[in-house]
């Protein structure tokens, strides 16, 4: 382990007048006089890997606050988040041992394990964690989902399953944690982490889908995208995952870069925005910047536009990231986590003067970069693109292939299979969609039809890479299998619903469906055309007579994605009873009369078989 350069590291920061990497104290423990009867002591660093705690890199204003605050903001400062970095290696040695037993641990050691993406489903699977990774820019290869399948598959087919999630990432389900340093290890030769991808941390960067092969493509987000994923977890000092500097967070905080007019990063949604926009005088291109959007169980956000634009090079991303992460990381609230998202704290200030405090944590680096007013966008028509199925490529002679994953569950055999794919046609790269799909890119256009009749991608298969405008453009959160958050179940629904919605209505345009199974939503039903959410109903019991209560949920309509993205805030059905004969004619309704669903032409032949049962 290299040590870390502490005296170098203020010297530096101390001539510059930056916030940047300074960690407030350095070197044992610090002590924090809040009155004669109150101290706060928090170690400095962590004396198994010399580097920095999260909490030293606070100003004493924000440590104080947090020991004032909520539960997870005293714990934090009790036993610093970063400390996971080797309990987790500490722990699965002890149970490999027979030394302990994960029911020994502590809630709060539990619970710091999210500091290196392990998250106890201890309602549902008690011992076994979710692992979610970090994908910037949802990239992968046929090595990696081949590793996924292998850490999974002793788990059995119901737990040991793959997950792509809405923010382009995968999540490991069945986890044990005497396995997990094994996992992270292999993560980490494969210059992947977990590390940092939960709880109070910034989550994965979402990028462009279509980046290096994009005919429309305004920016290539990859570059971007790793070097924002540098930023927040790689310590700069000793080069290994886990940054201290963004160790204690006040809450999760999420980063998105758009690459085309398409939006495919949901830019609106996303803590922070970055636009693709080119300069109106000098043609640069370059970000306006959009702040503040998130989801939560107590308020939903869109995006407010921060008045910022910055050119599109690596250094200036970097740069304003950083500056607002700082801000965000020192003085957001502590106490109240639902006030705890960086919208609250623009509010706070203002747009305007937010943006000015911003510019002069930018200009405080001594970087040389420049924040400039935002730039007016193309008003010229535009129709946002399609991800599933054949489409050209700028390149000649490639094509990029999307394919359906129903509901973004994988278990390890497609898995193997994707990756054959991706190494027979794509040269063994995979990309992630926020959708929960994925793309084949770079396939050669003489190789398509051959991939189009791989078994895989058959009639027997889940996997499809000619799915229908409804099953093709469906969303679900982990739902109620995994999540004790979750109302209902919803992934299994999902695929069921979207199967026989496609099989009994024809759509002239992708309808996207999304479902969540709690107000948390984390399935993005207020972005969604059409957004399925748990929550409690009643139905009339035949045999008694009574109303009673069965699972449910509301139904959002409206959301837009794309340049003119709109969240449906306001529920247009409430109290619907999650049983399929209850809600699939609700949704067709719906279907019908928003969006002029017409119901599917059978054909004689298909009623035959119905008829003789044979379909």
């Amino acid at each position: 382990m290299v040590g870390y350069k502490a005296t170098a590291l203020i010297t530096t920061v101390l001539a510059s007048g930056s916030h940047a990497f300074a960690p407030a104290s350095i070197g044992g423990r610090s002590a924090t006089q809040l009155s004669a009867e109150d101290t706060i002591t928090f170690d400095k660093v962590d004396e198994r890997t010399g580097k920095p705690t999260g909490t030293s890199f606070l100003p004493y204003e924000a440590v104080e606050r947090a020991a004032k605050g909520s539960p997870i903001d005293k714990n934090k400062i009790k036993t610093d988040g970063t400390s996971a970095f080797v309990d987790v290696y500490e722990y699965a040695a002890k149970i490999r041992a027979g030394e302990m037993t994960w029911e020994e641990m502590e809630k709060n050691d539990l619970n710091r394990l999210k500091f290196v993406g392990m998250l106890h489903r201890d309602k549902r699977t008690p011992g076994q964690f979710m692992m979610r990774l970090k994908v910037p820019n949802g990239i992968v290869n046929a090595d990696q989902m081949r590793f996924y399948a292998d850490c999974v598959e002793k788990y059995g087919e119901e737990q040991g399953v793959v997950d792509i999630t809405t923010r382009q990432n995968i999540q490991l389900r069945g986890v044990k944690i005497e396995d997990a340093p094994d996992i992270i290890d292999g993560l980490h030769a494969r210059n992947q982490t977990s590390f940092q991808s939960a709880l109070d941390s910034v989550r994965n960067m979402v990028g462009h889908p279509l980046a290096g092969i994009d005919d429309q493509e305004m920016v290539d987000t990859r570059e971007v995208c790793n070097a924002l994923n540098d930023l927040v977890s790689l310590d700069p000092v000793t080069e290994t995952r886990g940054n201290p500097m963004w160790g204690n967070l006040p809450r999760k905080f999420n980063i998105a870069v758009s690459g085309s007019r398409d939006d495919y990063a949901h830019s609106h949604i996303n803590d922070i925005g970055l636009v693709p926009c080119a300069h109106a005088e000098t043609g640069v291109m370059g970000f306006n910047v959009v702040l503040g959007g998130y989801m939560s169980i107590k308020r939903v956000a869109e995006s407010v536009h921060s008045d910022m634009w910055i050119p599109a090079d690596r250094e200036s991303v970097v740069t304003l990231c950083e500056a607002i992460l700082r801000i965000f990381r020192d003085e957001s609230d502590r106490k109240d986590r639902q006030k705890a998202r960086l919208m609250w704290l623009i509010e706070k200030y203002g747009v305007e003067d937010f943006k000015k405090e911003v510019v002069k944590e930018i200009t405080s680096y001594d970087r040389g970069v420049k924040v400039e007013n935002a730039q007016p966008h193309s008003t010229e028509p535009f129709e946002r693109r399609e991800l599933l199925g054949v489409h050209k490529q700028k390149q000649e002679g490639k094509s990029r292939v999307g394919i359906l994953v129903p509901v973004g569950r994988l278990s390890p055999k497609e898995c193997r299979q994707i990756a054959d794919l991706a190494d027979e046609y794509s040269n063994g790269e995979v990309r992630l969609t926020v959708e929960q799909n994925l793309i084949l890119p770079n396939v050669d256009d003489d190789k398509v039809d051959a991939l189009l009749k791989e078994e895989s991608l058959g009639r027997k298969s889940r996997l499809m890479a000619n799915a229908g405008f409804i099953e093709g453009n469906t969303v679900s959160c982990t739902g109620a299998e995994f999540c004790g958050l979750a109302l209902i179940e919803t992934k299994v629904h999902a695929e069921s619903v979207a199967k026989k919605l496609e099989d009994l209505l024809t759509v002239d345009r992708p309808i996207r469906i999304h479902w969540t199974g709690c107000p948390n939503s984390c399935g993005q039903v207020q972005a969604a055309d059409i957004g399925i959410m748990g929550a409690p109903a009643r139905k009339k019991n035949e045999e008694t007579g009574k109303m009673m209560a069965v699972p449910g949920c509301k139904i959002f309509v409206g959301g837009r994605i794309g340049e003119d993205a709109h969240l449906s805030l306001e529920p247009f059905k409430t109290g619907v009873p999650l049983a399929e004969e209850e809600l699939i004619p609700e949704l067709v309704e719906i279907l019908k009369t928003q969006f002029g669903a017409v119901d599917k032409k059978v054909r004689k032949r298909d009623k035959l078989k119905k008829l003789v049962g044979l379909s």
